[in-house]
């Protein structure tokens, strides 16, 4: 039995009841890693020593433990920035940086809150991909059938949830990163509203689509986990100065009167029959439950891959600038000048996926093609926004697939960079518009993988969100099936 099929609010009735101790779940957490993580390749690296040391202080404290997340042990993704554990973004640019200097501040909420923290996650490099094959490490691998991708960028952080081997974890969002790889590995996933989450300490792929959020088996432990990491950030420009509520509050199981609209363009040709079936099937229960839908339009979504692309390579290509091999990681060896050793750093450090979106973006940003692309782009980006904006005037939320298909087999699309980057498709826009959207578990294909049923909601209402979620969730059993390395109540 596993100790982390029990949500995060059971785990903690255990820990204040002294039926389990920090220590007892910690060990849990590397027993667990030890047995399957050799096939799921979900860590790149492992914070053993700390967290085991974190333990047994927790457990000569425990008459004082109020923090929110007291003893239980979180994943966090590789590009969120950890003080003297190794941080390195997926890439073989930073596989020296052992020993950052400071946290980002959803680590400094995690540590205040007392989680402990087991190790950092596996990712697409520098969080570009969809698939988690973009690792310059290895691949980590769907634990529900290893021979396929568990999703990207955060495959690593959906894949340890799923196999039991941490009971929630952190990735981050910049076109469906969270979402998609939940939907594959069949958790529960939220990118918040741009601006809910501080991105300070985050590696910065796309800083005005990045978005730090939680990955979870449940919507309720979810909803637990954005109430710790959310809130204003004076070190994050873009931190929006906004009430954090109490997520768990609106978990009520009720969504009588509610108004659902279902993108005409979210279950349009490329959805797969069995993905449409399984989303057709949600709306029907959510009938049941006393809500309503309608069919609706966002006639600018067709254009919102391409925008994304332009505006996310743009931004890779100025954030990425930063990384030349003078002041960390990567350093060519014999370089003869300045600028040779500029080059031959960048060449040797980023895969080519990395360097295909630097050589993109500044194309995209160069004299002569900048009116043409970029700002084009930053003008279909507000066009979609208001799609967005018009649809909510009369409904609660959108509901819709999370990806055209289920998961795919790995090296099936690798070599296509367009293939791959269409699997975004019905996720991207959501990250265009800074609204927050979710994932959730809603069938299953042919073939025994998850499909994953997407909940979008209005700026800063992740409320609304949430409790669509949740009761979904409460009529249905799909959240509490487990892949067979994932573990199972028995």
């Amino acid at each position: 039995m596993s100790l982390f099929d029990y949500t995060l609010r059971e785990l903690q009735e255990k820990l204040h009841n002294k039926e389990i101790s920090v220590t007892d779940l910690v060990e849990e957490s590397y027993k667990r890693i030890e047995e399957v993580d050799e096939e799921v390749q979900a860590f790149l690296t492992l914070n053993k020593e700390a967290a085991k040391k974190q333990a047994a202080e927790l457990d000569q404290e425990r008459g004082n433990a109020d923090a929110n997340l007291f003893g239980l042990p979180i994943g966090v993704k590789d590009n969120i920035v950890t003080k003297g554990l190794r941080t390195t973004a997926g890439s073989q640019f930073l596989s020296n940086f052992e020993d950052p200097l400071y946290d980002a501040t959803v680590v400094n909420k995690l540590n205040e809150a007392k989680a402990v923290t087991i190790g950092k996650l596996n990712m697409d490099e520098f969080a570009m991909g969809s698939s988690n094959e973009n690792s310059s490490y290895v691949a980590a691998r769907n634990p529900w059938n290893t021979d396929y991708v568990p999703g990207g960028s955060s495959g690593g952080s959906a894949a340890a949830v799923a196999a039991g081997e941490v009971p929630y974890s952190l990735g981050s969002d910049t076109g469906g990163s969270i979402r998609q790889p939940a939907a594959y590995c069949g958790v529960v996933g939220l990118k918040p509203t741009y601006g809910r989450v501080s991105r300070f300490g985050l590696i910065a792929f796309a800083s005005s689509l990045d978005q730090i959020g939680p990955i979870t088996r449940n919507v309720e432990d979810n909803a637990f986990l954005l109430e710790t990491i959310s809130g204003h950030d004076q070190m994050d420009s873009t931190s929006a100065d906004v009430d954090v509520p109490k997520y768990t509050d609106s978990l009520t199981g009720d969504v009588q009167g509610m108004k659902i609209a279902v993108p005409k363009e979210y279950l349009a040709e490329g959805v797969s029959p069995e993905v449409k079936e399984a989303v057709k099937a949600a709306l029907t229960q959510y009938e049941k439950m006393g809500a309503t839908w309608e069919e609706v339009s966002l006639p600018h979504s067709k254009y919102a891959l391409s925008t994304y692309y332009l505006l996310s390579s743009s931004e890779a290509s100025a954030n990425l600038a930063r990384f030349d091999g003078v002041r960390y990681g990567k350093r060519a060896e014999d370089a003869e000048t300045m600028l040779d050793m500029f080059m031959r750093s960048r060449a040797e450090g980023f895969g080519n996926e990395v360097k295909r979106r630097i050589m993109l973006g500044t194309f995209a940003l160069s004299s002569g093609y900048y009116d043409a692309y970029y700002k084009k782009a930053q003008q279909v980006r507000t066009l979609i926004k208001n799609d967005f904006e018009k649809v909510f005037e009369d409904y609660d939320v959108i509901i819709g697939p999370t990806t055209p298909t289920p998961a795919f087999k790995v090296g099936d699309k690798v070599d296509d960079p367009m293939t791959m980057y269409a699997n975004d498709i019905l996720t991207i826009p959501v990250n265009l518009a800074g609204v927050p959207g979710i994932s959730i578990p809603c069938g299953f294909s042919g073939d025994g993988l998850p499909i994953g049923l997407q909940i979008i909601g209005k700026h800063f209402d992740e409320a609304t969100v949430y409790r669509a979620a949740h009761a979904f969730e409460q009529k249905t059993d799909y959240h509490k099936q487990r892949p067979s390395l994932g573990g199972a109540r028995s």
